[in-house]
């Protein structure tokens, strides 16, 4: 490796959101840094299958009314 051009790569904390966390290396903040995920494999929907929906002002009502029967066949 070239000196002087790579950045620091040295050991941190990861803490997970259930609590858990591990040591890896990483270029991340200083040595002995710890980074708090807000997502990881074990909350986020992609990974868990768990889908919540969150209706803010009525949007996914207001949705429903716009574009509930697109796609569905008219009875002649």
């Amino acid at each position: 490796m070239k000196p002087g051009i790579h950045p620091d790569y040295h050991e941190i904390t990861v803490i997970m959101t259930d609590g858990t966390e591990f040591k890896t290396r990483s270029c991340y903040g200083t040595p002995g840094a710890t980074l708090r995920l807000d997502v990881d494999p074990k909350s986020h929907p992609a990974w868990t299958g768990v889908q919540r929906m969150l209706d803010t002002g009525g949007q996914v009502a207001k949705f429903n009314k716009k574009f509930g029967g697109l796609g569905q066949r008219k009875k002649s």
